[in-house]
């Protein structure tokens, strides 16, 4: 189906089709008979698909990356295509509209997508109270990606953090601390070392402070504040433009602050090779290119980090998956999960399940 209308999506600006798609995915999955047919179309699990990664229990590695689901408002409907885990974000303290419009773009020739967003979104307010009211889809892990304001100064960046993962800390399974994007001014400053530790030195105390022996959720929903829930696993995202020396000092610190693993990558602002012309993409602006392009940077970073660290980083992989040979090539380089985002795009949302049924079939041999 989705192939049969991608056409027409593409004839409208990339945030209003990814509105619709969104809207249409839940429109079907609110409709008696047509949702179990839809569910049945997407669903394919097997035991060899399972993994526990920083200590939780995925029933597949194939997740859907931050940026798709900013709020929250589609999240149990996305775990109708089968993923394993949902990262929702990046979501910040307040409230704020993110870059002017337009700030999507698309590059059908390269399979990609530049973005500046912007951290759009509601704040964490709005999503913690659609988490408390929702609940959770079952045997699916969530994951809270978490940012700063862009009014916020670097220097009181903390604050935002520390605010973040306050209010998610019994909402969601996971954390992960995004400094990496390029679409907030001075945003990745916080990747350097200093500020870095600091950060996340600070999240690592509140997690302990949070922290409290396990007590099990009632009636399938979701915890809510006041009841017992134990040590978060925080990851951090990191860019793809990072050098050899600061992907060492990532290490580094990875190691000083006891971090459960690593998410790489994000977009990057680099530019080379595109099929699309350089007149086009200039004419686009700033942002941050995903898709096809990344694949092989973001290749490398897993497969450096992961050798670096004698295989024992915990890596989500992500960037350029589209198919199944890209999926395969992010798990063999290192990545014990991997998500995808603009992939969906152009594939559509079968892409899980032939990412899925490519693990069990290689697991067989």
């Amino acid at each position: 189906m989705y192939h049969a209308l991608k056409p027409l999506l593409f004839q409208l600006p990339p945030e209003d089709a990814h509105r619709l798609t969104v809207q249409g995915l839940a429109a079907t999955l609110s409709t008696p008979g047509v949702s179990d047919l839809f569910r049945g179309r997407y669903r394919y699990e097997d035991r060899a698909l399972k993994r526990r990664v920083f200590g939780l229990p995925f029933s597949n590695p194939v997740g859907l990356a931050a940026g798709f689901d900013k709020d929250g408002k589609y999240y149990k409907d996305m775990a109708s295509l089968g993923f394993g885990f949902l990262e929702l974000g990046t979501v910040t303290p307040l409230p704020q509209d993110g870059n002017p419009k337009p700030r999507l773009f698309r590059l059908p020739a390269d399979r990609a997508l530049i973005n500046r967003m912007g951290f759009n979104n509601e704040g964490v307010d709005a999503l913690a109270r659609r988490l408390l009211r929702d609940g959770r889809p079952p045997k699916v892990i969530l994951g809270g990606n978490i940012g700063k304001n862009k009014v916020t100064p670097n220097e009181s960046a903390t604050s935002d953090y520390v605010t973040c993962f306050e209010k998610l800390f019994p909402l969601v399974d996971y954390f992960v601390v995004n400094v990496s994007s390029p679409n907030t001014p001075n945003l990745r400053a916080l990747q350097e070392r200093e500020p870095l530790t600091a950060l996340l030195t600070t999240l690592q105390e509140l997690n302990d402070k949070l922290a409290r022996p396990a007590k099990p959720a009632t009636n399938g929903k979701l915890g809510r504040p006041g009841e017992l829930w134990q040590r978060k696993p925080i990851l951090l995202k990191i860019a793809p433009d990072l050098t050899q020396g600061q992907l060492d000092d990532i290490l580094e610190i990875v190691d000083a602050t006891q971090l459960a693993g690593i998410i790489a990558t994000n977009t990057t602002i680099a530019r080379e090779p595109l099929i699309t012309p350089a007149r086009r993409v200039e004419e686009m602006g700033a942002g941050g290119l995903s898709g096809a392009p990344l694949r092989e940077r973001s290749t490398e970073v897993i497969r450096y980090l992961s050798q670096q660290s004698g295989g024992k980083l915990d890596i989500i992989g992500v960037g350029g998956i589209d198919d199944v040979a890209s999926a395969q090539e992010k798990f063999a380089a290192g990545a014990r999960l991997i998500q995808v985002y603009s992939g969906l795009v152009y594939a559509g949302p079968g892409l899980v399940k032939k990412i899925k049924k490519s693990l069990v079939a290689e697991a067989s041999r």
